[in-house]
């Protein structure tokens, strides 16, 4: 039986695949938080702190509480998911605390399969954000918020006025 000519070809020494390394940490002060409805689970890097995730209940106490727990632990940045409107009153308390918040888009931090707690998704989240590979979404200023507030209300910014004939005449019926 003859050879293929594939086999008969000589490939050289076999060179051992390199393994890709860790990446290098861009932002160090990074925390990652996994915002729900009941609870908010935060993620410091682990050589911060003896309990590096956190949970915090979503009232305003609690989020100051959560802002002063990061400012103690000297993080500047944060990286959360956009979840509904549960991130909206935590964007504004940890951005008054003077924290930059990075508001991700929730594909983008779920592209690794495996993570199923929200625990796990905290640090998954913090990771990402420490290496740089979250990008934070678009948000407005605040006074463009407050005007698309106005507006998604309904709310009128100026007074109306009545119009000029609110009866419909009919004509001569016979």
């Amino acid at each position: 039986m003859a050879k293929s000519a594939r086999s008969s070809r000589s490939r050289g020494p076999r060179v051992p695949r390199k393994t890709n390394p860790t990446p290098p940490v861009l932002h160090p002060d990074a925390a990652g938080i996994d915002i729900g409805a009941a609870q908010l689970y935060v993620a410091l890097p682990p050589e911060r702190s003896a309990q590096p995730v956190r949970v915090f209940d979503p009232f305003t106490a609690d989020l100051h509480a959560l802002a002063a727990w990061l400012k103690a632990h000297q993080i500047t940045t944060v990286a959360m998911e956009s979840t509904g409107v549960y991130w909206i009153p935590v964007f504004q308390v940890l951005e008054t605390a003077g924290i930059e918040v990075y508001l991700v888009n929730a594909p983008h931090a779920k592209n690794v399969p495996g993570r199923k707690s929200d625990v796990s998704d905290c640090q998954w989240r913090q990771y990402l954000h420490a290496v740089g590979l979250l990008r934070g979404s678009f948000r407005p200023p605040d006074a463009i918020c407050a005007a698309r507030t106005c507006c998604a209300t309904g709310a009128p910014w100026w007074p109306r006025q009545p119009p000029t004939s609110s009866t419909c005449r009919r004509p001569w019926s016979r």
